[in-house]
């Protein structure tokens, strides 16, 4: 709430019969010249001007902002609401409650830790594709997920009521940014206030602004709201009223013209986006589309864009409000009133999109949608786009790097003097294995030389194939980015009945699913009968949640499972999802592929990635002749009619009318009551969080690092996957061994987002992706670096090799600190508030990298944990470093005067297990606490002490 006006920006707009508080920001110089998301933050500074946090020196930069400046002034900005998802959600409430807790012993008042600020939590992350390709999938499917996450449901209601400002849509509804931007999201804010003038309760229109627990949240910002995800540590601070502390960005203009041609989908342009953007460089900096294509990009395009910005890398990637938002605001039910506040403010406050007023902006890129063309992206970055046209030559390339390649391995459990049908997903379609030799398999299979592997597989019904490196095993209609939007579906539905109609099938190795990002989706998929097209390719529905795209993908098929894993196979998965990286989809699957929904149905007829959709028939017709893609493909015109006729305002109406009340299950869970949560002791899902224990209102000071160890030395693009616990638990993990102490059967065990609110289960899982390179290993491994939560524990003899969270034990038994070595781009990814945590709770002081990921870096901040990085264009390798040192790190004692040093001096002396000769290694580290407000949350151990105690 606005204290101070400097600029007299508090102002009346009338809509209809109702007088709205606004800020004009026309009365600042320099507004007029300012992009679209700049003059959403100038508001938001005028409308919280207080003297202190926010200054009249800081609106008047934004408004004289030099747009090819680097950034230099630290702003405060106040989003309007939280919005979260279960698996990062959970332990935002578990830290709320907990600090409810810590209040009440500092002698506060527990009833004030509520969300100052509106949080919204959607549960979407937790049901996973069990079953499949059934009628009854979805149902059993969901019941699974409540036997599964009762506690945490029960929790969770008992937040909802226990807590002000706080709801939550429950399971089986839809996806968080779906839901967002269907029904949550405003565009324009409104909402009771008290006048700081009068005292007095007036009605305050602001522009709608969110910061979200999952990265993509940048998905809204195709409705014209400015968000984007943090950690779930920056969340909590935000809920509790707390700024989110940035840099004025810089922004990046980007111009878009022309159509979208017919063949070409959204996925396709976003590929392209994201590949063009990536080469730029934009991590840190907001990306705004203008010019005249906007007009001509549909709202549910231009959401799927948004939704794509942590893939390549911007904090935000903003569309304006125009007509076309105003027609998506009608579509989906939002009343009349609200839209026509929408409209009066935008216009008012210079937000509607005008394609003639110049703006100015940090860089400038174009894109002729028309030049676009039909695009995949794998095998394991998003931004790794290819051409659909050269797929199959690139997997030719690809699979040389993943697939066992020994030639007298390549004929496995192969009948060298039978046939084998057709459907073998490494060969060239029709073709037959005849009196097979070694150097024939790799010749016919399509492959490149020593890249075939052909194994027999038999079905529970007698049926046999070939299954080969680049077999498609999971084919995922899923995840926001693409289950948004239409005219992806929609052509997804239809390409699925041509091909029945056709008479093809989906190959009997490919775990089909399918995961509408809301229950409108299914409705028009009904109405349209494009279900039972979909349904004819196994393509059912397993639950409305994130599913295959964050993991939940269940097992593949049983004897396809088992035969990946006893020969080494490299198969693959298709989705529609936004995130690719290795050994996030399944444990069995080493390649991952991005595609539209349609030709996430197309691969799935054809079964391999080694395939090329010019040339490879999918199959035969009735009259045995050929089909190709090009035969199935829906024409643009056939898709838009069936839009037309299939979506309405009124489905939205009915499927948001009671969001929030959910189904019978969720009704009839017992909830506990009362301000204080009782913990259960028993409980292996939800645990009172140790952030506070021993807390005193006085921070202790910060002190230097002296005899830390190293745990790991990592390479580059480490993501949060590789960091935060993610995926199933693994038996014989330290995670594992934890619940089995406790009683947990392994059919019980979970997936690691499930237990999210269980910190013990959460510290055994962090760095235990089962693709992670600790490279120190190599020294005890013959020079081989074992995938895994590996490390060296060098409190016993010799320094053994043993699981990094065995170590960090040892270690912290001694008061030994720990730091990570890593290289560039290290935390990238989704923003997973335990890559931070559990780095924290493992005893780990300090990660050294070459650069950084602008949300796991705060979120290092935001735990305690000094981020820093090595001298420009060195690495740990090129300083001649390799884990076995003992480090020290000196300056930052520099932070108690209230001076954030610029470097610090790091020391690597030698130990007893380091090589013969090696000698004391120093050099100037950059510390990376960017802002004031960043090095406040680090004296006080972290952001949530310091709000506790701001707060006591």
């Amino acid at each position: 709430m606005s204290t101070v006006d400097s600029f007299g920006a508090k102002s009346t707009l009338t809509v209809g019969s109702t007088d709205y508080e606004i800020f004009r920001v026309d009365t600042v110089a320099g507004y007029e010249k300012l992009p679209f998301s700049l003059k959403v933050l100038l508001e938001n500074l005028l409308r919280t001007e207080d003297g202190a946090n926010v200054t009249k020196e800081q609106i008047q930069a934004l408004g004289s902002w030099d747009p090819t400046a680097e950034p230099d002034t630290e702003i405060q900005f106040t989003p309007a609401r939280v919005v979260m998802q279960d698996f990062t959600g959970v332990p935002c409430i578990v830290d709320l409650a907990t600090m409810r807790e810590a209040v009440t012993a500092l002698g506060g008042d527990p009833n004030k830790i509520n969300p100052l600020s509106p949080a919204e939590m959607v549960i979407d992350h937790s049901v996973i594709a069990d079953l499949f390709g059934s009628e009854n999938a979805l149902e059993r499917n969901v019941e699974i997920e409540y036997e599964r996450n009762g506690e945490r449901y029960q929790f969770l209601r008992w937040g909802q009521t226990a807590f002000d400002d706080f709801k939550v849509v429950p399971p089986g509804t839809g996806i968080v940014h779906q839901v967002n931007i269907e029904h949550l999201a405003k565009v324009v804010y409104d909402r009771a206030s008290t006048s700081s003038v009068t005292g007095e309760e007036v009605l305050r229109a602001y522009p709608d602004t969110c910061v979200g627990t999952d990265s993509h949240t940048t998905m809204v910002n195709g409705l014209g709201v400015l968000g984007w995800g943090v950690g779930g540590i920056e969340a909590e601070a935000a809920m509790l009223g707390q700024p989110v502390s940035m840099l004025i960005p810089r922004v990046v203009g980007f111009k878009l013209s022309g159509e979208i041609p017919a063949g070409v989908t959204a996925t396709d342009v976003v590929l392209t986006i994201t590949d063009m953007l990536r080469k730029h460089g934009v991590v840190g900096k907001f990306v705004e589309f203008y010019g005249e294509g906007v007009a001509s990009v549909p709202l549910a395009n231009r959401a799927t864009i948004g939704n794509m910005s942590p893939e390549f890398g911007s904090t935000a990637a903003m569309f304006p409000i125009d007509d076309v938002t105003i027609d998506y605001l009608r579509l989906t039910g939002r009343d009349e009133q609200t839209i026509a506040l929408v409209e009066a403010y935008a216009k008012e406050q210079k937000l509607w999109h005008d394609p003639d007023r110049e703006l100015a902006f940090s860089e400038f890129m174009e894109l002729d949608l028309s030049t676009v063309v039909p695009s995949i992206a794998g095998p394991k970055r998003p931004q790794d786009r290819i051409l659909l046209s050269e797929a199959k030559s690139q997997f030719e390339k690809d699979i040389l790097n993943y697939a066992d390649t020994s030639i007298s391995d390549s004929i496995v459990d192969l009948e060298v003097d039978g046939t084998f049908p057709a459907s073998d997903p490494g060969s060239v379609p029709g073709e037959e294995h005849e009196d097979v030799t070694d150097s024939d398999v790799l010749i016919s299979s399509g492959h490149p030389v020593n890249a075939s592997k052909p194994v027999k597989v038999t079905t529970p019904d007698g049926q046999s194939y070939l299954l080969d490196n680049g077999a498609v095993t999971l084919a995922a209609i899923t995840s926001c980015t693409n289950t948004s939007n239409p005219s992806v579906m929609i052509a997804a539905g239809l390409l699925a009945k041509n091909a029945v109609d056709k008479g093809l099938k989906r190959k009997p190795w490919v775990k089909t699913t399918l995961g509408p990002g809301s229950k409108v989706v299914t409705d028009y998929y009904e109405k349209s009968g494009l279900d039972k097209a979909l349904e004819g390719l196994d393509f059912y529905t397993v639950g409305y949640g994130c599913t295959i795209c964050i993991g939940n993908s269940g097992p593949l098929i049983e004897e396809v499972s088992e035969a990946v894993n006893e020969n080494d196979l490299a198969v693959t998965a298709v989705l529609s999802g936004n995130r690719n990286f290795e050994g996030r989809i399944s444990p069995d699957v080493k390649m991952n592929y991005l595609a539209s929904p349609p030709l996430v149905v197309a691969y799935a007829l054809a079964g391999s990635m080694n395939f090329d959709f010019e040339t490879d028939a999918l199959g035969k017709d009735q009259n045995g002749d050929d089909v190709f893609l090009k035969d199935i493909w829906p024409a643009p015109d056939q898709v838009q009619t069936i839009i037309d006729a299939s979506i309405s305002r009124e489905q939205f109406i009915q499927q948001y009318a009671t969001v929030f009340e959910g189904d019978e299950r969720w009704k009839n869970l017992p909830t506990p009551t009362g301000p204080i949560f009782e913990w259960d002791a028993d409980s292996t899902y939800v645990r009172k969080a140790p952030y506070f224990e021993g807390m005193t209102m006085q921070p202790d000071p910060v002190r230097d690092i002296t005899g830390a160890r190293v745990m790991a030395t990592l390479g580059d693009s480490v993501t949060t996957d590789h960091i935060s616990p993610a995926g199933n638990i693994k038996a014989g993990t330290p995670a594992a061994q934890y619940l089995m102490e406790h009683g947990v059967a392994q059919k019980d065990f979970n997936s690691y987002g499930s237990r999210r609110g269980n910190h013990e289960v959460m510290i055994r899982g962090t760095f235990a992706n089962i693709r992670l390179k600790n490279e120190m290993v190599a020294a005890v491994n013959d020079g081989q670096v074992i995938e895994g939560s590996w490390t060296r524990d060098f409190t016993q003899e010799g320094g053994p090799q043993t699981y990094i969270y065995d170590a960090s034990q040892n270690y912290q038994a001694q008061e030994t600190p720990l730091v990570i070595f890593g290289g560039k781009e290290y935390g990238s990814g989704s923003s997973r508030d335990w890559a931070a945590k559990g780095t924290k709770l493992l005893g780990v002081k300090a990660v050294i990298t070459e650069s950084f990921e602008r949300i796991h870096r705060s979120n290092l901040i935001g735990m305690g944990v000094v981020p820093l990085q090595f001298p420009a264009g060195e690495s740990w390798k090129s300083l001649g470093l390799d884990g076995t040192e003992i480090i020290s790190i000196e300056g930052l004692e520099q932070l108690n005067e209230g001076v954030t040093p610029k470097t610090v001096k790091v020391t690597a002396e030698p130990s007893e297990f380091s090589p013969e000769g090696k000698q004391t290694i120093t050099f100037d580290a950059v510390v990376r606490i960017d802002t004031p407000g960043e090095a406040d949350y680090y004296r006080n151990g972290g952001i949530l002490q310091y709000v506790l105690r701001s707060l006591v």
